[in-house]
């Protein structure tokens, strides 16, 4: 059942990429705190399994699902009002939009590749703070997490295009932190902006299917959402425009 005093109650949190394993997570550990949590995916037979997940896991809790091209900004424009507006609110937006690509070595890196990555984790980086900037200095706790990689500040030579896709998608989100810190002002800032840095994820599918890798280094999906959820724990001061380490620094 919900919980009724869950550190989240009466807070709206928003996940872009709430399909995918990272996202089931999320959603199952944002509501088992008490928030009303709403997930975006493009694919919405992977998004409605999500969200009946989270449902079925925490009874009392308001978890809902829409089917959204965050590569459309407009269309991200009215996914960020309409939520504001049905729930009154929104405090939180957490972004779980994933890929990756990669080469044997740097000479043989496919430019296909940086175009795919580019817009999967940066063009929706750019929507979605957008979209979400509004409401989120509107709220007295609003959050904007962006999931990146180690590689973004390590890149090697075979990622050439995904940490250079990362990289950008944390100076866009520390240019969102200046954003919320100079709306601030003296007092400091209302809302955040933060960067939780993984070396890789893992759950427990992947394991399943390699069960003798040692998956050293990785975060494990239900790890990054309690990480998640504790970003709120937090002072806007204390995690604007700072980057989370969950993995040794490289």
């Amino acid at each position: 059942m919900k919980n009724s005093n869950g550190p989240l109650e009466g807070a709206v949190v928003a996940v872009a990429g709430a399909a995918g394993p990272a996202g089931r997570a999320a959603l199952l550990r944002l509501a088992e705190a008490g928030a009303t949590v709403v997930g975006a995916d493009a694919d919405p037979e992977r998004l409605a399994s999500a969200v009946d997940a989270a449902r079925y896991a925490h009874g009392g809790a308001t978890v809902t699902g829409d089917t959204v091209d965050l590569l459309d900004l407009d269309a991200t424009r009215e996914w960020a009002e309409k939520t504001e507006r049905e729930f009154g609110r929104i405090d939180g937006l957490v972004h779980l939009v994933g890929g990756w690509r990669g080469s044997p070595s740097f000479a043989e890196t496919s430019l296909a590749d940086w175009d795919q990555l580019e817009r999967l984790l940066i063009r929706t980086v750019q929507h979605t703070s957008l979209a979400f900037h509004d409401g989120l200095l509107r709220s007295d706790r609003g959050r904007y997490l962006l999931i990146s990689a180690a590689g973004a500040s390590a890149p090697t030579a075979g990622n050439a295009a995904y940490a250079a896709s990362k990289a950008a998608a944390e100076a866009w989100t520390l240019a969102l932190a200046d954003a919320f810190r100079k709306a601030g002002g003296e007092d400091g800032p209302r809302a955040a902006a933060a960067i939780l840095v993984v070396k890789a994820l893992v759950h427990d599918a992947m394991r399943a299917e390699r069960p003798n890798a040692k998956f050293a280094g990785f975060t494990d999906v239900t790890e990054l959402a309690d990480a998640i959820t504790g970003v709120w724990d937090r002072s806007a001061s204390d995690v604007n425009g700072q980057r989370l380490w969950l993995t040794p620094r490289p």
